[in-house]
């Protein structure tokens, strides 16, 4: 049995408070010292870069998931929508953590909801996903680019003037400031990104004894659900930066999965929904996503190929 252990995570707030509330629990449960260690990933070097510019997919675990290969550390921490669905080998998933609000939200100092924005309002913004969405509900809106740690957002939307802002419920409750959410956005109007709201531990594959230390807070249902989420992703071939949402949740041993695919300018809008016990947790993310790309999503797909070559 291990009595150290190293974790790995990125330095801002968030990923610390994520990384601490796994040190606890994990700390309750195992006579273990949980060491962190911070590491700086490609999205933390270019803050205010957008995320195609500086690598896509992986930009904000690439370089934990290199100093987990290398023994740097023994686990990392992730939101786990940041992860994309195929992993490096020899590394896996080895615990999902009951799942936080999964809902994007919304944050204003001057309005109480996306319904009082004024006409052509400022609303800031990175994410394919939420623009496309929102913009099917108010195409008068402008999307202002924000990227960067929850607190540079919010401190963006007062320096930019805007008069709000989309952040993931989830990661302004771990930090105490649920108080700033607006309105909680609902699933009909903004799908959130797969794996909103759910921590991931990522482990090697070869070290049985991080595995069973790991395996203690793996929630069953939060793991099928978001399992079948990053399978629908996976299915439609989209990225982490696509416009693609996706909520599954498990009620009496049954999983319902909803998915939204979207076109980037908000005009094409594919949803769907399916039901299936637990077990099938990958094979409803596939039948959800065929389903949505027999209906249209083939050209929606194609579409934002165009874009991202452009």
């Amino acid at each position: 049995m291990k009595s150290r252990v190293i974790i790995g995570t990125r330095g801002s707030r968030l990923a610390l408070a994520q990384t601490k509330l796994v040190v606890d629990l994990l700390s309750q449960i195992h006579s273990i010292e949980f060491v962190l260690k911070e590491v700086t990933t490609s999205a933390d070097k270019n803050p205010d870069a957008p995320l195609y510019e500086i690598g896509g997919e992986g930009v904000f675990v690439k370089e934990l998931e290199i100093q987990l290969l290398s023994g740097g550390i023994d686990m990392a921490v992730h939101s786990l929508k940041d992860l994309p669905v195929d992993l490096p080998q020899g590394l896996l998933i080895g615990a999902v953590i009951s799942r936080g609000d999964p809902l994007d939200a919304f944050v204003s100092s001057r309005y109480e909801s996306l319904d009082e924005l004024p006409p052509r309002g400022k609303l800031g913004t990175s994410s394919p996903r939420r623009i496309a969405q929102l913009r099917s509900l108010r195409p008068d809106l402008e999307f202002i680019p924000v990227r960067g740690n929850i607190e540079t957002r919010l401190a963006k939307m007062e320096s930019l003037g805007l008069d709000g802002i989309i952040l993931a419920a989830a990661g302004l409750e771990r930090l105490g400031l649920a108080h700033l959410i607006r309105e909680r956005i609902p699933f009909e109007i903004c799908m959130p990104a797969p794996g909103q709201g759910a921590l991931a531990i990522e482990v090697r594959r070869d070290d049985p004894a991080l595995l069973g230390i790991v395996a203690s807070l793996d929630d069953p249902m939060a793991r099928a659900a978001t399992t079948a989420e990053r399978s629908f992703l996976k299915t439609l071939g989209g990225g982490c930066h696509a416009p693609i949402g996706a909520f599954g949740y498990v009620e009496n041993g049954e999983l319902t999965l909803q998915g939204v695919l979207a076109s980037p300018n908000g005009r094409d809008i594919l949803r769907g929904k399916i039901k299936g016990r637990m077990e099938e947790r990958e094979k409803l993310g596939q039948r959800l996503a065929k389903e949505l790309l027999e209906c249209g999503g083939v050209n929606i797909l194609k579409g934002l190929g165009k874009i991202q070559r452009r």
